[in-house]
């Protein structure tokens, strides 16, 4: 039988799946020595922490250690390859960190004090465009103390560097295997987490065992994992039916997730977790075109986008319209692009483009990754094209290229407008504003906002409760509606499918939304 299920609702599914004559394992394990098998659309663009900034992170989270991390069940940080972690001041600028004892990389290395800085030094020294080097700003230097305390002082005061700590882009490698001025490219791992990369082959697979030497927070409930890398989601669905792969997570369009959910006859022995998403989807403007460079055009696609229609037919539930960089579920959250422009108008969006002297239809074109964040993308874009030239007042050209090829073409301002998506760094509204603006925004077109990037985000920052940064984060926002350079579309729900036989699913992700592949495990037959 095929049940549906929601973190909140875990029990339930364990119950149903024992109705369904099922036990589960205790998760101890001793009690595993299978290997999991798991689908995805979302192969990494790097194996180098020092470069990724997207959703290699998912990978590089099983195979090597940060100082803290998210274990199941957390929002804030807890310490991983450190035995201990705490701000040593009451002005949130000195982080000092005790590492746990005997840990080594899987070349043998020691993994100590020097290691740490060497890892966060070479991310700063290297700073690749669209990298992870901009989530340091707030960073002046490490320290070191013997072989197992570091200090991170800061140039101001930063309450998120904690979370920034957290993310796997501050995976600590071992220097011996990373050069310290360039990105490791040899296809290979060194690292010291739960799980050792065996193989790795591009866009097909990363085989992962059990690292023997692993000391950190993860309980690991099987022995071995392989992620397979589908370029179409209906293969991978396919290949979930006939038992092929254990599970997915990442890439099903929003049919897939109707049909495994209702068509019960057809997916006999299949189960699916859903879980509220932070993650978002959203259009990039390149103020250097011609077009996408004019606000009025900017506000005139805002006037047209029909959100709602966009998710009731390319989505069908599975993700819900967006007003706000910041989604819900997150402290700032707004309607500002909403309250702005309200329900879409061709006659609003006509008479800004008329006062600013556009009269004939303005041909733009916009450019969408094929292969990172499902099937629905193209089906996404062609909703698009297809509400704006149904005004008349736009003429779209679509192109789409491989995450890879894509990467590149936005980072060098090549895209006059193109779709991103973003899976949090970690649960704060900072994460849906700070990496956006600058000099170094992960959109690869610098968007400098004097009061945001050195009036409100300087003051969040130096506020330990998150909760109370509200205000700074609203106003934010509105300098977002006035520019227009970013324009919200939706924000999406997260779905782990796999077989009755495969639990921990509602376990698996973490407020990064990267899963945590040792929560997977095979269930026993009564």
């Amino acid at each position: 039988m095929f049940y549906r299920a929601s973190l909140q609702a875990a029990a339930a599914l364990a119950s149903l799946s024992l109705l369904a004559g099922c036990g589960l394992l205790s998760g101890s394990e001793s009690d595993t020595d299978q290997k999991i098998v798991v689908g995805s659309t979302s192969s990494p663009s790097t194996l180098d922490p020092a470069a990724a900034w997207d959703s290699s992170w998912e990978l590089m989270r099983n195979v090597f250690q940060t100082l803290v991390s998210f274990p199941t069940g957390t929002t804030s940080p807890e310490p991983d390859a450190a035995d201990n972690c705490k701000f040593t001041d009451s002005t949130s600028m000195a982080y000092r960190c005790t590492l746990r004892k005997n840990l080594k990389f899987s070349n043998g290395e020691k993994l100590d004090a020097e290691a740490v800085k060497y890892s966060i030094d070479r991310i700063v020294k290297i700073k690749v465009k669209g990298g992870p080097a901009g989530m340091l700003g707030s960073l002046d230097r490490v320290e070191t103390k013997g072989d197992d305390t570091v200090i991170f002082h800061l140039n101001t005061s930063d309450a998120t560097f904690p979370f920034i700590l957290a993310t796997p882009a501050m995976s600590i490698v071992a220097p011996g295997d990373y050069p310290k001025d360039r990105i490791r490219d040899d296809g290979k791992v060194t690292g010291s987490g739960p799980y050792l990369l065996d193989s790795y082959k591009p866009a097909v697979a990363s085989e992962m065992t059990k690292n023997p030497d692993y000391r950190g927070f993860a309980n690991r409930k099987n022995n071995a994992v392989t992620v397979r890398y589908f370029k179409e989601s209906t293969r991978m669905v396919t290949a979930l039916k006939k038992k092929k792969i254990d599970a997915i997570y990442r890439g099903l369009t929003a049919d897939e997730v109707v049909s495994l959910e209702d068509n019960k006859a057809d997916n006999d022995g299949l189960q699916i977790v859903e879980t509220v998403g932070a993650d978002i989807r959203f259009l990039v403007f390149n103020p250097k075109d011609p077009a996408a460079g004019k606000p009025a055009v900017r506000q005139a696609i805002a006037h047209l986008v029909d959100r709602d229609a966009l998710v009731a037919k390319v989505y069908q539930g599975t993700a819900e319209p967006l007003y706000s960089m910041v989604p819900k579920g997150i402290a700032g959250h707004t309607t500002s692009f909403f309250d702005t422009f309200g329900d879409p108008s061709v006659t609003k969006a006509k008479d800004i483009l008329t006062d600013a002297g556009i009269t004939k239809p303005v041909k733009m074109t916009f450019w969408y990754t094929t292969d990172r964040y499902g099937s629905s993308t193209k089906p996404e874009f062609e909703e698009l094209k297809r509400q704006l030239e149904d005004s008349g007042l736009f003429e779209i050209t679509l192109k789409g290229e491989p995450w890879t090829t894509f990467q590149e073409g936005f980072t060098k301002g090549e895209y006059p407008v193109f779709g991103r998506g973003w899976f949090p760094d970690f649960p704060d509204p900072d994460n849906f504003i700070a990496p956006f603006v600058g000099k170094e925004s992960v959109t690869g077109t610098p968007y400098l906002n004097k009061e945001i990037t050195q009036q409100l985000i300087p003051a969040t920052r130096q506020e330990s409760d998150r909760g109370a940064v509200s205000q700074q984060f609203e106003r934010a926002q509105e300098i977002l509606v006035e520019d227009v350079r970013l324009l919200p579309l939706w924000q999406g729900k997260l779905y782990v499918a796999s077989g009755e036989d495969i639990g921990g699913g509602e376990r698996a992700l973490d407020p990064q939304t990267v899963m945590q592949l040792w929560e997977l495990y095979r269930k026993t037959s009564w």
